[in-house]
């Protein structure tokens, strides 16, 4: 499947089936010798109450990941055409980042609550202890705001994001000591208060062509600076999503498009 071209490996193991090793993961997400994919979802019985189904995310390099916005649309797809849930109405998921509200809008698109972005520098988290207000500060030639969305995100401002150091940018951040965890770094070139160009270099998968997650840490950190409104249309390499985050202690909303490529059997 795929949202906006982020595109995943999604494995059926509800039933109680073991999740796959690291071996596994690193060879479905092999674009020459395995399927190829930025990440692999595993779907799964609810584990809690008025959930129907939960899952996990591993990046293509083998690494446990614990957010995908694009994924978990395309979870809320695969849920919804498998267990053929009433077209329309909103249901629960569960991931490794807490519990998703689900909300169909019609043609493959489908509205996913994120939660609500901590600036919390031991939440993101940040190898340094800094006041809450001082999230914006320098790192090289460069600033960056850092955000979770259940997973870690520096968002960098820059003047035009197609043209931007991607690559040498995103590897320095990502081995940088302030981020212990790594980090998805977003590259977001601001439109106008309502619209926003972005590409994300995630850790454990590189440059994709769209990050749910990016687009809302990304969205967050430039509200709080007082450069977007609470409503913008974010486009990636890959697609559009639509963001929302109608308050601070709100959950932000991200809508966009899902797909279904192609379907087989695992034989391992």
């Amino acid at each position: 499947m795929h949202g906006a071209g982020n595109d995943f490996v999604m494995l059926d193991l509800r039933g109680g089936a073991e999740p796959p090793s690291r071996a596994v993961t690193q060879k479905l997400g092999d674009r020459h010798f395995g399927v190829g994919c930025d990440q692999i979802i595993s779907i799964e019985d609810p584990v809690e109450p008025g959930t129907v189904a939960s899952y996990r995310i591993w990046n293509s390099d083998g690494s446990i990941a614990g957010q995908c916005g694009n994924g978990a649309r395309c979870v809320a797809a695969w849920v919804e055409r498998e267990l053929q849930l009433p077209a329309g109405e909103p249901f629960v998921l569960s991931s490794p980042a807490g519990l998703h509200e689900v909300l169909p809008l019609g043609k493959g698109y489908y509205q996913v609550a994120m939660g609500v972005p901590s600036f919390d520098p031991r939440q993101v988290p940040l190898g340094a202890q800094i006041e809450h207000e001082a999230l914006t500060y320098p790192f090289r030639d460069f600033e960056f705001s850092a955000v979770s969305m259940g997973n870690p995100h520096a968002v960098i401002v820059v003047p035009e994001a197609f043209m931007a150091d991607v690559m040498e940018v995103g590897d320095a951040m990502q081995i940088s000591p302030l981020f212990p965890q790594s980090v998805n770094v977003g590259f977001a070139q601001v439109v106008s208060r309502n619209e926003l160009y972005l590409r994300v270099y995630e850790r454990g998968a590189g440059e994709t062509l769209a990050c749910g997650s990016g687009a809302c840490a990304a969205v967050a950190a430039l509200v709080r600076r007082d450069m977007l409104d609470r409503k913008v249309s974010v486009a990636l390499p890959g697609g559009r999503l639509q963001i929302e985050w109608p308050a601070d202690d709100q959950p932000i909303r991200m809508s966009g498009p899902t797909a279904f490529v192609f379907q087989g059997e695992l034989i391992v």
